[in-house]
């Protein structure tokens, strides 16, 4: 008898996780798709292109964490992965910037 009710309090507490996480993904999915009409709103506004562009870029930052981190489950992960992530976005960064420097006044710079 308690075998039976330990086994339905089990099944219990596994059914309310997952309506919980189900919940965290329905409200990320609707979280992205408010995100996507802010965007597709932003596009019809008469802003200067770089504006433009930096307000585009700083949605899909957040739609990207939003992807990474609930989708890709990376939420949750140990810090090992976020110093891997932090090096290969100085990488990236860093081979943005390299054209930047390295080009002035129509000339490569020796």
């Amino acid at each position: 008898m308690t075998s039976d009710h330990a086994a339905a309090s089990m099944t219990s507490d596994h059914a309310v996780d997952i309506d919980r996480h189900v919940r965290v993904y329905v409200t990320v999915f609707v979280a992205l798709m408010v995100l996507t009409i802010v965007t597709v709103a932003v596009s019809y506004l008469d802003l200067a292109v770089p504006i433009a562009v930096t307000v585009a870029l700083f949605i899909a930052t957040i739609k990207g964490a939003l992807v990474a981190g609930y989708f890709m489950h990376l939420i949750s992960e140990k810090k090992l992965i976020y110093a891997v992530l932090i090096l290969t976005a100085a990488f990236f960064v860093a081979l943005l910037v390299l054209p930047i420097v390295t080009y002035s006044n129509g000339y490569w710079i020796e």
